[in-house]
């Protein structure tokens, strides 16, 4: 039983952001370079023939968001999957027994929040937006209260998903992204989306 809670917290906490790793980032040896040291941009330009940044600004705000996401998680998550592997057993003095739960939930929306936080505090910088700055700022003091509502998981797991919702939304304009973007991916009539899978080999 406590293996199962233990792999179960384990791939929801952090299964959507290995999964964006794999797809996206692992492949391209300076996105994992980013993700481990966001603050590499300067020795890499030292190493660099090119005076220019070897990613984009864009990619680099969600490789670093992600990176930053993942230390969150697991400092937020390590010691909860220590305790959940035993041989203590939650709930037994009538305390909630959702607290592995929702502590994996509630890391992986934390992870997911500062990738999108990362895009939008990017964009809002190199735009000059400063109130955008603030509004970043605000939502994360503002998630990192609504766990003062634990053990009331209800009161501080939806708010926060309805919080990831919005930010997502904001970080996928943020990043270029349109309505018209967004239904052709989901239909699959992206003409070079068509292309590149229908390509003769």
């Amino acid at each position: 039983m406590t293996a199962s809670v233990f792999f179960g917290c384990t791939f929801i906490a952090f299964g959507p952001a290995i999964a964006l790793f794999l797809f996206t980032i692992a492949r391209d040896p300076l996105r994992v370079i980013f993700l481990i040291a966001g603050k590499a941009n300067e020795g890499l330009l030292m190493l660099s023939a090119e005076e220019t940044m070897p990613i984009s600004i864009r990619q680099l705000a969600y490789v670093s968001g992600l990176g930053f996401g993942f230390m969150s998680g697991a400092f937020s998550m390590v010691n909860i999957l220590a305790d959940s592997v035993g041989p203590g057993t939650i709930g037994i003095h009538g305390d909630s027994q959702h607290y592995f739960l929702s502590s994996a939930f509630m890391t992986m929306a934390i992870i997911l929040l500062h990738m999108f936080w990362g895009v939008v505090f990017f964009d809002s910088c190199e735009k000059q937006h400063w109130w955008s700055l603030a509004v970043v700022v605000i939502s994360h003091l503002l998630v990192s209260c609504l766990t003062f509502q634990n053990p009331q998981y209800v009161g501080s797991l939806v708010p926060t998903y309805i919080i990831v919702f919005l930010v997502g939304l904001w970080a996928f304009f943020c990043a270029g992204g349109s309505l018209r973007n967004l239904k052709l991916c989901l239909t699959c009539k992206d003409k070079d989306f068509l292309l590149a899978n229908h390509r003769p080999r």
